[in-house]
């Protein structure tokens, strides 16, 4: 049996690659995000978000002074914020 825990199903994003993440000194959602590439899947986010923020702050919290007020933001969405079929960016203006 595999001891590999899954957090972004969608981008094959284990436990132990956040952790690593957050070991190296990333603390963010964002910065995680960007190095291991949570959330950029066909889900954007929506299944990994709460995870992967709950890990940050507790990163968040055992270190620095401020550590009782840390509060984590989201990741930044990008455009899309729903799925979009390739054809209509191909269409254009054109009326169907």
């Amino acid at each position: 049996m595999s001891t590999k825990a899954i957090v972004c199903r969608c981008e094959d994003v284990t436990l132990a690659d956040i952790q690593h993440t957050l070991e190296i000194g990333y603390r963010t959602v964002e910065e995680v995000k960007r190095y291991t590439g949570l959330g950029t899947g066909p889900c954007e986010g929506k299944e990994c978000m709460a995870q992967a923020a709950r890990l940050c702050l507790m990163a968040l919290r055992t270190d620095g002074p401020d550590k009782n007020d840390a509060v984590v933001e989201p990741f930044t969405s990008r455009p899309p914020v729903q799925p979009a079929p390739l054809g209509i960016f191909a269409r254009g203006d054109e009326e169907p």
